[in-house]
């Protein structure tokens, strides 16, 4: 009896978790509100569309767009007026400021750092974000435009 409620409590809360994450679906850019679309014909300019998502954040819903330019991935996040929320967007190793670099090797503590990725929200640099592995498990770690620890996760 006492496994059943243990059982039935991690299902609800498993149910919780997933209601209050982001919920993301792949769409097609037909499926693109006319804002977004016009938005998204301005941004891609000169890049190759991978993909297309919508999300809903909070009860907001947001639209996605992958795609490499000049070589590298950006991804656009936008709202349904079309304004540019974030930008992910990627970053070599070389380019990055020393002091993000020596950020990210301390944060890293010993893992491989494979790809990263600036983060801009309004107009403003935020963070750099890098995939690492360590012992065979896949993290992410994020650190300020100084290279310095953030307050909270962007």
């Amino acid at each position: 009896m006492p496994h059943r409620v243990v059982v039935a409590l991690f299902a609800a809360m498993a149910g919780v978790f997933e209601t209050t994450s982001a919920q993301e679906r792949k769409i097609e850019r037909s499926q693109l509100p006319p804002a977004v679309e016009r938005a998204v014909a301005a941004q891609s300019q000169g890049a190759s569309i991978r993909g297309f998502s919508r999300e809903i954040e909070h009860g907001q819903v947001f639209y996605e767009v992958e795609m490499v330019v000049r070589g590298h991935g950006k991804d656009v996040l936008l709202d349904n007026t079309g304004a540019v929320v974030e930008v992910e967007e990627q970053v070599l190793w070389d380019c990055l400021p020393a002091a993000v670099r020596a950020g990210l090797t301390t944060k890293a503590r010993g893992g491989k750092i494979w790809q990263v990725e600036s983060i801009t929200k309004q107009g403003k640099l935020v963070a750099y974000e890098a995939v690492v592995t360590a012992n065979g498990k896949r993290s992410e770690i994020q650190v300020g435009p100084d290279g310095g620890s953030l307050p909270h996760e962007e």
